[in-house]
């Protein structure tokens, strides 16, 4: 298969090209994700994270969160993940990430939602027919408080002509 072939596979994707980002915009991503502790101990169990908060729940039970806490980059993860369709499911690739912030715990149990401003567009200096797009990214969970925010920059193609 060459590589026309494999891109007119993709082509019908969904997702945005350049042209589609307006600065200010706001895209809310649904559904929804409830976080399990099943989620969470497999995450740490992948990721070889072995702090006892994310997978002991007597352990836990003594912290000041008195339970267990979701790993943080699972956090992050499934908030990027809620924003892949509005954002960079057309995206060339990622250029990187700015300011990570957690300001509230996630809980198993909590659903996480997330929604994605446009901060800023321009063209790419170096490919013509790409641009960077830059978002800033909020997670939230069920009770409208935020879990994680983040900037992000992508790669992102201009509509083929």
């Amino acid at each position: 298969m060459t590589d026309i072939d494999i891109a007119q596979r993709y082509a019908h994707m969904g997702g945005r090209y350049l042209e589609d980002f307006e600065v200010g915009d706001v895209y809310h991503h649904l559904p929804g994700r409830t976080i399990s502790q099943q989620d969470n101990s497999w995450f740490t169990l992948l990721t070889m994270n072995t702090h006892p908060l994310h997978f002991d729940e007597e352990y836990a039970a003594t912290t000041e969160f008195g339970r267990p806490l979701i790993a943080s980059p699972l956090t992050v993860a499934v908030v990027v993940g809620m924003s892949v369709s509005d954002v960079s499911a057309k995206a060339i690739a990622n250029l990187g990430w700015k300011e990570i912030k957690l300001p509230n715990p996630v809980f198993p149990g909590d659903t996480l939602y997330a929604n994605s401003e446009v901060l800023g567009k321009r063209e790419s200096k170096s490919r013509p027919n790409a641009g960077i797009v830059s978002v800033l990214t909020r997670g939230i969970n069920q009770d409208n408080i935020e879990v994680c925010i983040f900037e992000r920059q992508m790669l992102i193609p201009k509509r083929p002509s």
